[in-house]
């Protein structure tokens, strides 16, 4: 005798939350205007043809790798150099904005809570803005402070990714053991040196992960902040584009590939011997 299979109790709420998805999706997809089928029109397919074409074969003059090398390098330095500043704002922000080394914490407690919360949140609300705002707005507004070049990328990384940094350590410190920490604080330690044995030990490898994580989006970064003025191999990539110098874009998108696979390749090794 066959007996029926027992119906799923779960499959009319799924089928109820697709609809809805569905339903909440569709408005979203008419004010984007997407319509895919334009990518097939034979206009805008030869068009593209034609412009795919250029980039056969990439430019490899001496003087042109000369310049392609001066370009990464930069890229490079931009991200590092962001990041460096932003590691600079954000490691004394996120232990302003943690309660990890809080007295009010404490069983006996020092300062009322209160109180702490409310030094706390200023610099919250300082991350929020920090981050909310892209980084290619804020290297828009340095191009037009500090002018075209380097300068305004390595301020727009550094602001953007303290925001980005500054959070997520608060939380990375906030979610280990507290114990060490609140058994330093009560014996009378000081506050850094509560940070550096209590939490900085349980801390240390989920920092290094999402710091360098942040290194490789900041080469990223740098590259398209390049297309507003923000130097590195955005700026030589729109310069060459504007010229309708195909080859030459080919070979920093090649130049641009390479490097995000390096350092993808750098961020494991440092994850593996480090974290």
């Amino acid at each position: 005798m066959l007996t029926t299979a027992p119906r799923d109790p779960a499959a009319l709420p799924r089928l109820l939350l697709t609809l809805l998805a569905l339903a909440l999706l569709w408005p979203g997809l008419s004010l984007s205007e997407l319509n895919p089928a334009v990518l097939l029109d034979e206009g805008n397919m030869h068009t593209m043809g034609q412009f795919l074409a250029a980039f056969w074969p990439p430019e490899h003059g001496e003087e042109f790798l000369l310049l392609l090398g001066r370009a990464t390098l930069e890229t490079l330095a931009i991200a590092t150099a962001g990041m460096s500043l932003a590691l600079l704002i954000a490691l004394p922000a996120s232990l302003w904005a943690s309660r990890a080394l809080s007295l009010s914490a404490l069983p006996r407690g020092g300062r009322p809570a209160w109180w702490a919360q409310a030094l706390r949140w200023p610099v919250r609300g300082l991350l929020i803005f920090l981050r909310s705002v892209p980084e290619i707005v804020w290297a828009l507004l340095f191009v037009r402070a500090v002018g075209l070049g380097p300068t305004a990328g390595v301020l727009a990384i550094a602001i953007t990714y303290s925001g980005m940094l500054g959070k997520v350590y608060a939380e990375i410190f906030e979610s280990v053991d507290p114990r060490p920490t609140r058994a330093l604080l009560a014996a009378g330690s000081p506050r850094l040196a509560a940070f550096a044995y209590g939490v900085l030990p349980s801390a240390a490898a989920e920092m290094l992960s999402y710091g360098v994580y942040r290194w490789e989006c900041a080469v990223r970064a740098s590259v398209v902040m390049g297309f507003v003025g923000a130097g590195g191999l955005g700026q030589q990539m729109d310069l060459s584009m504007r010229m309708f110098a195909g080859g030459e874009v080919a070979s920093m998108l090649l130049t641009f590939l390479v490097l995000v696979l390096l350092a993808d390749q750098f961020s494991r090794f440092l994850r593996g011997r480090f974290a």
